[in-house]
């Protein structure tokens, strides 16, 4: 399924890239836009080729400074959506959401 693509390649991408470092990695026709943090927390965008790069890395910074402000560091490495409460993700795809014409 998609989403069991998207947490697969998220994962992978996210073990394997350095702490502190950001990339953009091709898997398909996407583009996979990871952010690891000097403190172990990472964030990854999935996006096709035409959503500007600059805006994923703005996205995840603030998406990964708010979460780190609001759940504990000792429940990241355990932390799934079914035990971690992190409301303000829904808002921040809504506003970083690129509308099409017409739509």
């Amino acid at each position: 399924s998609v989403q069991e693509f998207m947490t697969f390649t998220s994962q992978l991408i996210a073990e394997r890239s350095a702490l502190g470092s950001r990339a953009s990695v091709k898997e398909q026709e996407y583009l996979c836009h990871v952010y690891v943090r000097n403190d172990g927390l990472a964030g990854v965008v999935i996006a096709d080729n035409e959503y500007p790069q600059r805006v994923c890395f703005t996205l995840l910074d603030k998406v990964l400074d708010e979460f780190s402000r609001q759940v504990s560091k000792m429940d990241w490495p355990s932390g799934s959506p079914a035990t971690i409460s992190y409301s303000a993700l829904d808002g921040y795809l809504s506003k970083y959401q690129v509308q099409t014409p017409g739509t």
